[in-house]
């Protein structure tokens, strides 16, 4: 959500975002309720005024203000709830470095680090080493609970939680996260905090998050007026919900592990083979409130951090800025993470930063009060530490062996009892 006064004041850039990010919505009509609702409110003051200065005995005149002071506040009840509803729909304005493209054609290669693996054999796509080795079936999950499901086994397993023992390491280590963030020129080397948040958030949560719609793509239980969440970040990001932070506590960062579901909604006869696109699964996420001065090297240092963790794994990745035509309607710039992926034979998303200035603190009410005792909006950003389906395709298919095995990488090696390849499991 936007100020109106910024908007006001940015008109253009609101009208610039507007149209990029394919939003319908008419600006001049919010405006104009902004203009009618200022003019209702001087008008019941008014009429408050005027109330105060009657003698008892203007019985006649009091009855006529009271009568004029109900329309207006009818008018203007009226005239919030229209101004909000399309308050609302007003997307995020557009960081001035995102490129400028109407779809995911737009997107901007930022670097490219490490080189694709060069195979002696034919390579193998994910489903096929998983099941060879009794790693992944999807088979019995969609006999059990239907398309877009599926089982992991034995050293899948092994290998998630190893990843994820990987981020707590990482994110918690002031250490590392000094050492990143003094590359981007981030002043904070404070850690983050793990969190197991609930995988449920109420309807109007979700709305205050932006993250309700689109409805078709999320499971809703309507008896119960909940949703289940598509990413940690749906409930790590109210955390705060109408509270006011000390300065002295900022950066606020957490690291939140849960399994996600989203319904996949229009994606039908896309990536429907293996673990890539399923209804559920399992992510690690970064979420961080900040002040405002500090929102974009704060995105700097996620980004750095989500490089420093592919690395760590020895995957080839490159880093993508998302153009105006493909973010959502609350970033203010989005970069991601692509792995490449051997048995597609193309790099593919798998992270991704989303920098949301304070579009969601607004709507969530999260302040905090500077050393002059003003307070402020924060600052959030949110971001992939993690997606486990897709980093396990990863590692599977960059790590694959002529006889079928796995490699484990050396990172991840210490979990497995210093085992180097993962054989089958049958």
């Amino acid at each position: 959500m936007l100020d109106i006064k910024f908007i006001k004041k940015n008109k253009e850039a609101v009208l610039a975002a507007i149209k990029k990010k394919k939003v319908v919505l008419d600006l001049d009509r919010l405006l104009a309720l902004d203009e009618q609702r200022r003019q209702l409110i001087a008008q019941s003051e008014e009429i408050r005024f005027q109330q105060k200065g009657l003698d008892q005995k203007e019985i006649t005149r009091a009855r006529e203000l009271k009568e004029k002071y109900k329309q207006l506040e009818t008018e203007l009840k009226k005239a919030e709830a229209d101004f909000n509803e399309l308050a609302l729909k007003v997307p995020n304005i557009i960081s001035p470095d995102t490129p400028d493209g109407p779809d995911e054609s737009g997107n901007q290669v930022l670097r490219t680090v490490g080189k694709p693996p060069k195979f002696d054999f034919p390579p193998k796509d994910h489903l096929t080493l998983g099941a060879a080795l009794g790693l992944i079936d999807t088979n019995k999950a969609a006999t059990i609970s239907g398309a877009r499901f599926n089982y992991l086994f034995g050293a899948a397993v092994w290998l998630q939680f190893a990843i994820l023992h990987l981020v707590w390491e990482t994110l918690t280590s002031e250490k590392i996260i000094k050492k990143l963030a003094g590359q981007v020129n981030n002043p904070f080397a404070k850690p983050f905090v793990p969190v197991l948040p609930p995988v449920m958030a109420k309807s109007a949560v979700m709305k205050k998050m932006d993250r309700f719609d689109p409805l078709e793509d999320r499971y809703f239980l309507p008896e119960d007026d909940i949703l289940l969440v598509g990413s940690a970040e749906h409930t790590l990001g109210p955390l705060h919900m109408d509270e006011i932070l000390n300065e002295a506590d900022l950066p606020v960062r957490y690291i939140g592990y849960s399994t996600a579901f989203r319904r996949e909604a229009g994606s039908y006869g896309k990536d429907t083979a293996g673990i890539l696109r399923r209804h559920q699964f399992d992510k690690a996420e970064m979420e961080s409130f900040i002040q405002p001065e500090y929102g974009l090297v704060e995105q700097d240092l996620i980004v750095a951090l989500q490089e420093y963790l592919v690395g760590r794994l020895e995957i080839p990745y490159r880093v993508v800025a998302i153009c105006s035509g493909d973010m959502g309607k609350p970033d203010f710039r989005q970069i991601d993470l692509e792995c490449w992926l051997p048995g597609q034979n193309k790099y593919r998303e798998t992270h991704t930063s989303d920098y949301m200035t304070d579009f969601q603190s607004r709507r969530l009410n999260i302040r905090y009060k500077d050393e002059n005792g003003q307070k402020m909006f924060v600052h959030m950003n949110d971001a992939t530490a993690f997606a486990f389906g897709r980093i396990l395709i990863a590692l599977l298919e960059n790590f694959q062996q002529a006889d079928g095995s796995i490699k484990i990488p050396r990172v991840l090696q210490p979990y497995f009892g210093g085992q180097k390849k993962i054989l089958s499991q049958r």
